[in-house]
């Protein structure tokens, strides 16, 4: 959906995901169980053009596996929100 590689499947778009990117400057993703933090980061900068700071993984017990992106300052997350149709 994001980009032809499939590491990022789809942005999550719950209550909390949308408390993170206001205050934390932060986005939620559900990605393909294989994929690394690095190529997490490189599809991310490189698909919607920003600054990963930092990436964080965790698998939520039904087995699906969620990324929280942090974003450099100068990269606003909504701006990306507002890309994907989240905002």
């Amino acid at each position: 959906m994001v980009n032809k590689t499939n590491k990022v499947k789809f942005p999550l778009s719950t209550e909390k995901s949308l408390r993170l990117l206001e205050s934390e400057n932060k986005l939620v993703f559900v990605v393909s169980r294989k994929a690394t933090r690095a190529e997490i980061k490189a599809e991310i900068e490189t698909t919607f053009k920003v600054k990963v700071k930092k990436v964080n993984l965790m698998v939520s017990p039904k087995g699906v596996r969620k990324v929280y992106v942090a974003l450099s300052e100068d990269s606003p997350a909504l701006d990306v929100a507002t890309q994907l149709g989240m905002m």
